[in-house]
């Protein structure tokens, strides 16, 4: 008989009992194990000893705020990739600016509903069990199959033939469903750092998407980017 994986550890940074209470309890209940720390130099520390799936930092903290926790986090490399989300009752463009450009890979604002809460996290630990996405030919989210040796996506077993630069933008946001992806970040990658195209093109290709997957699975992050859901 296979064992049984253990539960995904997760560590909430926050300097207010109110709300490290309220998300250990939400967690916990659905299975998580929690550990906790009320500012981010002690954060630093318990990341180190606790070695946690994935990270949540409140922004404005003590000692350290949770901006330059996790620019300290992301200098380590056993915290490259651990998924980290911020929560602030912030609320700015700026503000969610700064926390991407760090190395956060979400931002929630309070007050947040229990299960909005679970779901988002939720999607985070399944964009880091897909670290490997690059490395993969098929990806499968929800009624979507991405072939990426064919070219093709098949929704609901129905083929969809797509241009070669919209098949790119939907594969890389969907290697990593609920990261969000910058606009710099998508020129980057799918055209390279080298090429100049007009402001706009990205925003043409995600709405040709759209009109042929559905409205459901690239969501907008605004004055940010782009992220994929399901």
């Amino acid at each position: 008989m296979k064992d049984k994986a253990p539960p995904k550890k997760i560590l909430i940074v926050d300097d207010e009992p109110d709300i490290l209470e309220f998300l250990q309890y939400n967690l916990r209940k659905e299975g998580y194990t929690v550990v906790t720390a009320s500012d981010g130099k002690y954060a630093l520390s318990v990341a180190e000893r606790e070695k946690p799936n994935l990270i949540i930092l409140d922004i404005m903290m003590p000692e350290l705020d949770g901006v330059e926790t996790c620019r300290q986090l992301r200098s380590k490399k056993e915290f490259a990739d651990t998924p980290i989300a911020f929560l602030t009752a912030r609320d700015e463009d700026f503000s969610q600016i700064t926390a991407l450009d760090v190395g956060g890979d979400d931002y929630i604002t309070k007050p947040i509903k229990p299960r909005v809460l679970i779901s988002r996290i939720n999607a985070l630990l399944r964009r880091a069990d897909r670290a490997n996405a690059d490395d993969l030919d098929l990806i499968q989210l929800s009624d979507l199959v991405i072939d990426r040796q064919k070219v093709l996506v098949f929704k609901q077993d129905k083929p969809i033939e797509l241009p070669r630069k919209e098949f790119e933008i939907l594969w890389l946001l969907a290697s990593k469903p609920g990261r969000v992806f910058t606009r710099e970040e998508i020129f980057d990658k799918i055209w390279g750092a080298d090429v100049i195209v007009g402001n706009r093109t990205i925003d043409v290709h995600i709405r040709k998407l759209r009109e042929r997957l559905g409205e459901e699975y690239i969501k907008t992050m605004k004055g940010i980017g782009y992220k994929f859901e399901f």
